[in-house]
């Protein structure tokens, strides 16, 4: 796909390049607050969009990537977890520490287990050289070698997550073709793989500049990024593109529950924090009950992503009620800026928007 020439205001194309994309932004994959509607009015309004697959099989990635390529033909990125999966564990603390709740909510059984999030193996490896994205990315690293080799003979781009320089460095020594810049305002799960240790993570305006002299490969900037502003800095930092996810949370598109949508245009929306509650890892969203009561981070919640079976009957109860006690708000810090549009509107506001402050600095 040759560039739009309207877009030559970019003080860097090397993501758009890589891309094919109009726009150096990439819609965010949110496992859970993602449709194959998002992703597509996303790529049409010049992002690339991004089809979380990492609670999807195979299968269900496939016919996902059919639906979409029936109505658009623009880049596209398959996300995926690559964490190792730790056996089941002893789940009585969490079940304990839950208890009041299922008392209060009369659960006597926990019902259906949700589906569990499954590290990138070889038979997803298959799903995703049939399809043939533009892209894999990859959070908590990336997979071994092998897994991802007969990708990039097929001429699929490789991204993943960094939370710190030593994080980046390492996923530019194993190829990386742009590396996403995760500062520690970004909402959702952490990408970290070398440390779990939430001193080490900085912040975005910290993080980008500091990668960008570390690496040779494109900086795509993420965290805290919600409107046009954001994007600027960004790409006054040196990033290459931007990455954003919270932004879209208050399209038509994303399928979110009410209590979810409600709770981004209330002002508990300005307060995020880095929670375990919901699935055992480390990730920020909006406070709720859960959170206030339990604490952001629990030792008896059982490691990613165990806990997040025991918190779904709470889940399903409550937001059949109207409730969003137990759900995972995820949101980056930015929250406080989102605002409803569709999610095609929204991406060519925000592109425009920043070309037009970009062209200013630089006038």
């Amino acid at each position: 796909m040759s560039p739009d020439p309207k877009m030559t205001g970019w003080p860097d194309r090397r993501l758009i390049d890589l891309l094919g994309t109009r726009h150096p932004i990439i819609q965010a994959p949110m496992a859970g607050a993602t449709s194959n509607d998002l992703v597509i009015e996303a790529m049409a309004g010049g992002a690339m969009g991004s089809l979380p697959c990492g609670m999807m099989t195979p299968d269900e990635v496939s016919t996902a990537v059919s639906v979409i390529r029936q109505r658009s033909d623009a880049p596209l990125n398959l996300n995926f977890f690559c964490h190792h999966l730790p056996p089941s564990p002893d789940t009585q603390r969490w079940e304990a520490a839950l208890k009041r709740f299922y008392t209060e909510w009369e659960i006597a059984e926990g019902g259906p287990p949700p589906p569990i999030r499954a590290p990138f193996d070889a038979a997803m490896a298959a799903a995703t050289l049939a399809a043939a994205p533009n892209v894999a990315s990859f959070h908590y690293g990336l997979p071994d070698e092998s897994l991802i080799a007969p990708l990039r003979a097929a001429g699929i781009g490789i991204l993943a997550s960094a939370t710190t320089v030593a994080e980046a460095r390492a996923l530019a020594a194993r190829g990386c073709d742009a590396i996403v810049a995760q500062g520690y305002e970004a909402g959702g799960h952490r990408g970290w793989f070398l440390s779990h240790d939430r001193d080490s993570q900085v912040g975005t305006m910290a993080l980008v500049p500091q990668i960008v002299d570390a690496v040779d490969c494109p900086v795509i900037a993420a965290g805290g990024i919600a409107d046009a502003r954001g994007i600027a800095a960004a790409m006054m930092l040196g990033a290459a593109g931007v990455q954003i996810g919270t932004a879209y949370l208050l399209t038509p598109e994303c399928p979110i529950a009410a209590p979810y949508r409600h709770s981004l245009t209330s002002k508990d929306r300005e307060e995020t924090v880095l929670t375990n509650l919901f699935s055992g890892g480390i990730a920020r969203g909006i406070r709720n009950r859960l959170i206030n009561a339990l604490g952001p981070v629990s030792p008896d919640a059982p490691p990613f992503p165990h806990a997040s079976a025991a918190i779904a009957p709470l889940r399903r109860a409550a937001e059949a009620a109207g409730k969003g006690d137990f759900t995972p708000l995820w949101a980056g810090q930015a929250a406080a800026l989102v605002r409803a549009a569709g999610a095609r509107q929204l991406t060519e506001e925000l592109a425009a928007g920043a070309l037009a402050l970009i062209g200013r600095i630089r006038a």
